[in-house]
């Protein structure tokens, strides 16, 4: 790997802090640890000799998983940290928690927090870089990161011109917003598909497209970003007040095989996880030729460890 080239950014605290050359860079780092991965032997020695903490705050399971195999798989030395069980659940701060583990000589930290701005909160008050695993429903910079590499892999390196819809939850998906300005970044057009009670008003201030109509919107596309529904961000009673039942949302935004042949050309499936299965895609087209829901689950290691090993190029 070059050690010529760093991102313009100590952290990633978003995808808003990244330039068009950045991402170009996390791509084609990523491009060249998935032929890494690949290998025989998967293990490379870039950031040995260097500690990364996970410092989760909310509940993971693939994020979690897919960032501490990049480390490893980059031979760092990995510390995992959870609130549950921890002095966290006794009133320690979020700053106290994270000072006691950098006393333990930390060189890294990746954090998931349920509050948005935590990060930048936390990057003013410590010295290592940051990278954000997501805060609440703001923002999920690698999920973007590897969507985007993903779609390149797909409809070709330059998405400029191609039509990518997100159809789901966005109100409430830190997905969505991530998504959406790393395709606008690349130069694709982008449309938000869902009821009007779960897309935020002021995405037409960002220049996003805005559709209630999922059948109209396939013809239109060229690649289907699907989302879940949030319902553990919305509570029992909220949900209900977003849409009358699951049954009926499916009806109008769960993506079939019947759905997708409306399209006059293939399109490229995706899912960030987890899939709910029946309700925003059925699994015939999740497991269908059409869907790149596993190639972006591979995709991301390569992703997270060109993050984590770019960042840690800039560190000092």
């Amino acid at each position: 790997m070059s050690e010529n080239h760093t991102l313009s950014t100590r952290s990633l605290l978003g995808i808003r802090g990244l330039t068009r050359a950045d991402i170009d860079l996390i791509h084609a780092t990523a491009k060249e640890f998935k032929d890494v991965l690949n290998r025989p032997i998967k293990k490379v020695p870039s950031l040995r000799d260097l500690t990364v903490a996970n410092l989760f705050f909310e509940n993971s399971t693939r994020t979690r998983l897919s960032f501490e195999l990049a480390e490893k798989r980059l031979s760092a030395d990995v510390v995992n940290f959870s609130a549950a069980g921890s002095s966290v659940k006794k009133g320690e701060t979020l700053v106290d928690t994270v000072n006691n583990i950098l006393a333990m000589k930390v060189d890294m930290v990746v954090m998931r927090h349920p509050h948005p701005g935590a990060h930048q909160f936390l990057a003013s008050k410590i010295d290592v870089p940051i990278v954000n695993a997501g805060d609440g429903t703001h923002e999920h910079p690698t999920q973007a990161l590897l969507d985007t590499f993903s779609l390149r892999q797909s409809l070709g390196d330059d998405l400029t011109g191609k039509n990518i819809a997100i159809v789901g939850d966005i109100q409430h998906s830190r997905v969505a917003l991530s998504n959406i300005l790393a395709l606008q970044t690349l130069g694709a057009n982008v449309r938000v598909c869902g009821p009007h009670t779960l897309i935020p008003r002021h995405l037409h201030e960002m220049g996003v497209e805005v559709s209630h109509d999922l059948d109209e919107t396939i013809r239109w596309a060229d690649a289907l970003n699907m989302l879940r529904i949030q319902l553990e961000r919305q509570g029992p009673a909220d949900a209900v007040r977003f849409f009358p039942s699951l049954r009926e949302y499916t009806m109008n935004y769960g993506l079939t095989l019947d759905r997708l042949a409306q399209a006059d050309k293939p399109l490229t499936i995706m899912h960030p996880g987890p899939i709910n299965r029946g309700v925003e895609i059925s699994s015939e087209v999740a497991d269908s030729e059409h869907a790149i829901i596993l190639e972006q689950v591979e995709n991301g290691v390569a992703v997270r460890m060109a993050v984590l090993y770019l960042l840690a190029q800039g560190r000092g």
